[in-house]
């Protein structure tokens, strides 16, 4: 009798443990939550940082439990963090790609472990679309058209060349070559507009300086600077008062983005207008991970809703910049 009550005790802790298992929705943590594996592409700017913080604070809000890596602006963490959370057998797996290319391999193993994959703020290139769910994030070429369509507007009624520099973002980052193609394309149908010269600023406030200060050094003759971000432009900003030119005057400076530092710099004249690229993904990307984990269907690319600032807009958001 003994023999038979042991066994058929032991035969319920196996059947309750296989149902758990069968239940947890392959959790990491074990707690019952949607566990979501986040790859961040760094720490590289203000916008980077709101970004971040947009993500776990949402997270927490959600009941998310987020399993969080900094890449530090290189590929190769970010894939290695991709196949720690494949590992850890996470619910979702999100990332913001450092550069557009090189992932169809560890997607593919995000995809045989049956781990859906979000794309947030950038995109990659793959002929393969079912490696990733969505894409969440910005239409970067058409920040990069908006970029032009003030330049345009802002020159129409002039004939002489508008030499141009452009400050790149990180060189095979997907806002770097969108914002720069939208831009080109737009700029080409009038030939006075030239881009004298082009080069990364690794989308760095550092670095946007020191490229700045090699362009005024090789170009005499700068009308307009186009950043692909703002940081980048404050650094470009010190680098042209420090030539003893006024940048927004000038330098009629053109930058993407939205930060708060940028709207101040507009208020004092120094930035003409910027391009808004909204940072605050967190609570789309939240809602889309819990439509993920329910099986619900969403669309391939879900983009957010963004404006163009002008200086003289500027006193009046600036109050409204979260970050």
């Amino acid at each position: 009798m003994r023999t038979r009550f042991l066994a058929a005790l032991a035969a319920l802790a196996l059947s309750t443990a296989a149902l758990a298992a069968c239940g947890d929705g392959g959790d990491a943590g074990g707690s019952g939550k949607i566990t979501l594996g986040f790859a961040q592409v760094g720490a590289e700017s203000a916008w980077r940082t709101a970004n971040t913080a947009s993500i776990q604070e949402s997270a927490a809000a959600a009941g998310i439990d987020l399993k969080f890596s900094d890449a530090q602006q290189k590929q190769e963490n970010q894939i290695k963090a991709i196949r720690s959370f494949i590992q850890q057998r996470v619910d979702v797996i999100a990332f913001s790609p450092v550069v557009e290319s090189g992932w169809d391999t560890v997607l593919k193993e995000a995809k045989d472990a049956k781990i859906p994959v979000v794309l947030t703020d950038r995109a990659i290139d793959s002929a393969d679309e079912s490696l990733y769910v969505t894409f969440l994030g910005s239409d970067f070429v058409e920040e990069g058209r908006r970029a032009a369509n003030w330049l345009v507007e802002e020159y129409r009624d002039g004939t002489d060349p508008v030499n141009i520099v452009e400050l790149q973002g990180t060189t095979g980052s997907a806002p770097a070559i969108d914002r720069q193609t939208g831009f080109a394309e737009t700029i080409a149908a009038d030939p006075k507009f030239k881009v004298i010269a082009s080069q990364t600023g690794e989308f760095t406030r550092a670095k946007g300086k020191e490229v700045m200060q090699a362009f005024l050094s090789a170009n005499k003759d700068i009308d307009v600077l186009y950043a692909h971000n703002d940081d980048m432009a404050l650094g470009a900003i010190q680098a042209i008062e420090e030539a003893g030119l006024k940048p927004g005057e000038d330098i009629k400076i053109i930058s993407v983005d939205g930060v708060k530092d940028a709207f101040v710099a507009m208020t004092e004249g120094k930035i003409n207008v910027v391009v808004e690229c909204n940072p605050l993904l967190g609570p789309q990307l939240m809602d889309v991970v819990n439509k993920v984990v329910a099986g619900e269907q969403t669309p391939k690319r879900i983009l957010t809703e963004e404006g163009v600032f002008t200086a003289d807009q500027a006193a009046a958001e600036l109050p409204n910049r979260k970050y």
